[in-house]
C-alpha cells in the first residue's frame, strides 16, 4: 500500500498576522495593491515551504484568500452580482467592494455610489464567516484568469508538487442565496458546469496532478434534487482528465455515502475524526484503484492527536485491499492557530497537550513513518503517548466541587419566576422607555491608543492604578457620548475587554490563554480562542464594578454586558474528554453568578450574548434536538436567577434561525437582538410568521462595513420591521458591536439611527 500525506488547507493570516495588518494598511491607503499582493505571495511561499519541510507529498494551492475563499470563487467563476455595477475596476478593488461595501465613484460623475456588502454567514458549524453568493435567474458564469492559476505557477516555479483546491459546484451553489422569488439556484448548475470544466482542463494542462473538490454539503441532509444532481454534474467534470479528490468534512456521509463512493472521482476524503465509521465503510465500498484520504488529525481543535488510535485504524484489515491511502487532517487547518511551540507563556505541561497547524503537519509525518514501520518514529510516538496520559491524569482538569454543584442544581433552575407578559409589564413600569427604544449591542470603538494601553498593562509596563484610571476615563467618555446622541439604553463600551470570550475566560477557572493563537473569523478580523482544558467556575465577580461605575454616571438604564455559556464554549478550543452539554452547564452557572451580582449592584438590564447558538448545531438534523436542548437550557440557567423587573437581553448575529425559532423562543429572553441589515430584514419575516412572543431588536445597519447608512435607509428597514413586529415589542439597534469601527462613522451612523426612530415614533 502507498501512503501519502496532504492537507486540505492552511491558515492564511501568517504566523504573526501579517496578512491582517497588510489588509488594514491597504484599506487605510498606506500601501498599494501591489504591495499587498507581495505580502500574499510571501505568505504563500512560506506556508508551502512548511508543508514540504514536514514531508507532505503535495502542497495545497488555492486555499489562500485576501478576505474569503468563497468570495474568491465568486470572482473566479465570473458571477459578481450586477448590483455592484463594476466597470473596469481592478480585481482586488472589486473584491474588497464585494466584501466591505465601501462607497466609490459613480460612472462619469463626481457623485458617490454606494452598495451594501455581500451578506455574511457562518461556514457550516464553525466560527468562520464566508461571503454569501447572490444568485438570480439572470446570473451568468464565465471563467476568469483568476489568482488560482497564477498561484499554481508560483508553487510549480518553487519546485512544489501541486494539489489545487476548489469549492465543488454543488457546494458553491448551496452556499448562495436566491435573489429572484420562486427561483431555485440549483437551476444554475447547467450554466456553471462548463466553467468548472474549463478550469479543470486548464489545471490539468498546467500539469496539476490532483484537484481537491470540496463538497462538504455531502455531510448534510440534502433535498433529493440536490442529491440527484451530483452524478450528472461530476461525469462531465471527470471527462476533463483532471484527477479529482472529492473532499467531505464536518459530518458523516450517512445516506449520501453510496453517492459519494459512486461519483467518478479518483479519490475520496473522509473526516475520520467526526465520522470514523465512514473510514472503514469507504474501504468496503470504494474500488481498489480509488485513493482514500483519511482525516485522522483533528483540524478543528488544538489537542494533540492520539496517534496510536489513528495507527490502529490504518492497520485495520478492511483497509488492506486499497492500493493508496492519503493521511490528512480532518478538514482545512484554517480553523486552528499557527504554531503551539511559540506559546512560551504556557506552562510546559499544558503546552505538551497542544497541537496547532504546524504541529499537525509534524503529526502527519510521524503517523506516516510509524505506519510504514519506521523505527525512527518511536521516540515521537512515545512522547505523544506520555502527553496524552499526562493530560488524562492531571489534577488541574477536574474540580469535584463543580461536579457537586451541577448535581445539586434545582429542577427549576432554568425557569424565570413569571411569563414574559408579566415581566414586560414590570419592566415597563421600571424603565419608562419610549416606543422603539434605541440601544447598541455593547462595544464601542477601540482605538489604537486604547489597545496600546491595554497591551502595555498586560506586559507589566503600566501600574494597575494608572490602567484603571484610563478605563474609568474611557467609560465616562463613552457614557457622555451616548447621552449626547440621545440613546435610550446605554452601555459602558467594554473598553477593558480584548475579546468577548477571552475576557471572561481569563477570569474563569479551567481556561488557559495563548499569546499568538489567532484564528481568522472573517476578512482581517482574527480571534484568539481560549483553551478550555478543565472544569469551569467563577472565582470572583468579573464585570460588576465597571457596570456599577457606568450606571453611576447616568440616569438612563445601563446594560450589563456578558457573553453566554454556549458562545464561550463554542468560541473556545474546548476539552474533548467531557460532553459539551456538561461543559455548557458549568459555564452557565458561572454566568448565573455574575448575572445575580449585577442585579444586586443595581443593573436592571443585562445582555447575555449568544451568537453561537445556531452555529453549534450539528450539520445533520438528527443531532439537533439534543444540541438545542442542552444549549437553550444552559442559557436559561445563566439568565433565570433574577427578578421579573430585571430585563434579560440576548444578541445573535450572522446565523439562519428560520428552522429553530421554537428553540430560540424557548430561551425566553425578554429582548433578542439579531442581524438583519445585510439581508434587508429578510430574517425578520420568519420571526413574524412564527409569531415570536417576546421583544426583538433587528439590526438596522451593518457594522462590518465602513459605510454610514442614511436616516431614510434605516427608516425604510424599520418600516419593514413594523410590518411583522408590533411597535410595543420592537427595539432599534445596530446589528453587532461597534468595537472595530471608528468614532466618526459610529457617531454619524448612530445619529441617523436615533433620528429614524424619532421620526417613526411620531407616526405611531
Amino acid at each position: 500500500m502507498t501512503l501519502r500525506t496532504h492537507i486540505l488547507g492552511f491558515p492564511r493570516m501568517g504566523e504573526n498576522r501579517e496578512l491582517k495588518f497588510a489588509l488594514e494598511r491597504h484599506w487605510r491607503g498606506e500601501i498599494t495593491l501591489d504591495e499587498l499582493d507581495e505580502v500574499g505571495r510571501d505568505l504563500r511561499e512560506r506556508h508551502w515551504a512548511l508543508q514540504r519541510e514536514a514531508g507532505l507529498d503535495f502542497v495545497t494551492v488555492g486555499d489562500f484568500a485576501f478576505y474569503d475563499h468563497v468570495a474568491n470563487h465568486i470572482q473566479f467563476l465570473g458571477c459578481e452580482p450586477a448590483r455592484f455595477g463594476f466597470s473596469g475596476e481592478d480585481e482586488l478593488s472589486r473584491y474588497f467592494t464585494l466584501a466591505r461595501g465601501v462607497a466609490r465613484e459613480g460612472k462619469g460623475a463626481s457623485r458617490q455610489k454606494s452598495c451594501p456588502a455581500l451578506e455574511m454567514t457562518k461556514w457550516f458549524d464553525t466560527n468562520y464567516h464566508y461571503l454569501v453568493p447572490e444568485f438570480s435567474a439572470d446570473t451568468t458564469f464565465s471563467p476568469q484568469d483568476g489568482r488560482l492559476f497564477s498561484e499554481v505557477e508560483e508553487a510549480r516555479a518553487l519546485g512544489h508538487p501541486v494539489k489545487a483546491v476548489l469549492i465543488g459546484p454543488l457546494t458553491f451553489l448551496w452556499l448562495g442565496k436566491e435573489k429572484t422569488p420562486g427561483f431555485s439556484r440549483l437551476n444554475l448548475l447547467e450554466k456553471l458546469l462548463p466553467v468548472y470544466r474549463q478550469i479543470l482542463a486548464r489545471l490539468h494542462a498546467a500539469g496539476v496532478e490532483w484537484v481537491q473538490m470540496d463538497e462538504p454539503i455531502l455531510g448534510l441532509d440534502l433535498p433529493s434534487p440536490w442529491q440527484q444532481a451530483f452524478e450528472p454534474a461530476y461525469h462531465p467534470l471527470a471527462a476533463t482528465g483532471a484527477r479529482m479528490m472529492l473532499a467531505t468534512y464536518f459530518s458523516p456521509l450517512a445516506e449520501n455515502f453510496n453517492l459519494a463512493c459512486r461519483l467518478p472521482v479518483a479519490g475520496l476524503h473522509i473526516d475520520a475524526v467526526r465520522a470514523p465509521e465512514d473510514a472503514l465503510l469507504a474501504a468496503d465500498w470504494l474500488p481498489a484503484r480509488r485513493v482514500l484520504s483519511l482525516g485522522l488529525i483533528d483540524g478543528r481543535n488544538v489537542w494533540r492527536a492520539d496517534l496510536d488510535k489513528a495507527l490502529a485504524l490504518l492497520r485495520a484489515e478492511r483497509l488492506s485491499k486499497l492500493r493508496e491511502i492519503w493521511l490528512a487532517p480532518s478538514c482545512s487547518l484554517l480553523h486552528v492557530p499557527f504554531r503551539a511551540e511559540a506559546e512560551k507563556g504556557l506552562d510546559a505541561e499544558l503546552r505538551s497537550w497542544l497541537s496547532f497547524a504546524v504541529e499537525k503537519l509534524q503529526e502527519l509525518r510521524i503517523l506516516k513513518a510509524a505506519a510504514q514501520g519506521d523505527a525512527g518514529a518511536q521516540p515521537a510516538l512515545e512522547e505523544s503517548r506520555n502527553a496524552l496520559q499526562g493530560r488524562k491524569a492531571s489534577p488541574r482538569v477536574h474540580a469535584p466541587e463543580v461536579a457537586a454543584r451541577l448535581a445539586a442544581l434545582p429542577a427549576d433552575a432554568d425557569r424565570r419566576k413569571s411569563p414574559f407578559q408579566k415581566r414586560q409589564k414590570a419592566q415597563r413600569a421600571r424603565f419608562s422607555l419610549p416606543l422603539l427604544p434605541t440601544t447598541t449591542i455593547g462595544s464601542f470603538p477601540q482605538t489604537a491608543s486604547l489597545r496600546a494601553t491595554r497591551a502595555a498593562f498586560r506586559r507589566g509596563e503600566m501600574p494597575l492604578d494608572d490602567y484603571a484610571a484610563v478605563l474609568r476615563d474611557k467609560i465616562a467618555q463613552t457614557v457622555a457620548f451616548q447621552e449626547e446622541l440621545g440613546l435610550d439604553v446605554l452601555v459602558h463600551g467594554e473598553a477593558e475587554r480584548n475579546d468577548m470570550v477571552e475576557y471572561f475566560g481569563e477570569q474563569l477557572a479551567g481556561f488557559a490563554f495563548t499569546a499568538h493563537g489567532w484564528v481568522q473569523s472573517y476578512g482581517s478580523r482574527c480571534v484568539k480562542p481560549p483553551i478550555l482544558y478543565g472544569d469551569v467556575s467563577r472565582p470572583k465577580p468579573m464585570t460588576v464594578e465597571w457596570s456599577r461605575l457606568a450606571q453611576s454616571l447616568t440616569q438612563k438604564p445601563m446594560k450589563g454586558m456578558l457573553t453566554g455559556p454556549v458562545t464561550i464554549l463554542q468560541w473556545s478550543f474546548a476539552r474533548d474528554d467531557q460532553s459539551r452539554a456538561v461543559i455548557a452547564e458549568q459555564i452557565a452557572l458561572a454566568i448565573r453568578d455574575e448575572v445575580i451580582d449585577l442585579e444586586k449592584a443595581g443593573i436592571g438590564i443585562i445582555q447575555i450574548d449568544e451568537p453561537a447558538i445556531r452555529e453549534g448545531l450539528p450539520p445533520r438534523r438528527n443531532g439537533w434536538v439534543d444540541h438545542l436542548a442542552w444549549a437553550t437550557r444552559a442559557f436559561r440557567v445563566a439568565a433565570s436567577g433574577v427578578a421579573d423587573e430585571t430585563q434579560i437581553h440576548t444578541h445573535m448575529c450572522y446565523s439562519e434561525f428560520n428552522d429553530i425559532l421554537p428553540e430560540i423562543a424557548s430561551m425566553d429572553a425578554d429582548v433578542i437582538t439579531i442581524e438583519t441589515s445585510r439581508s434587508g430584514m429578510e430574517l425578520l419575516q420568519a420571526f413574524g410568521d412564527f409569531h415570536y412572543p417576546n421583544a426583538i431588536g433587528p439590526g438596522v445597519y451593518d457594522i462590518h462595513s465602513p459605510r454610514v447608512p442614511s436616516v431614510e435607509e434605516i427608516e425604510a428597514l424599520l418600516l419593514k420591521a413594523l410590518e411583522v413586529i408590533p411597535a410595543g415589542r420592537l427595539w432599534v439597534n445596530p446589528d453587532c458591536g461597534l468595537k472595530t469601527r471608528d468614532w466618526p462613522e459610529t457617531k454619524a451612523a448612530l445619529a441617523n439611527m436615533i433620528e429614524a426612530a424619532r421620526r417613526l415614533r411620531k407616526t405611531l
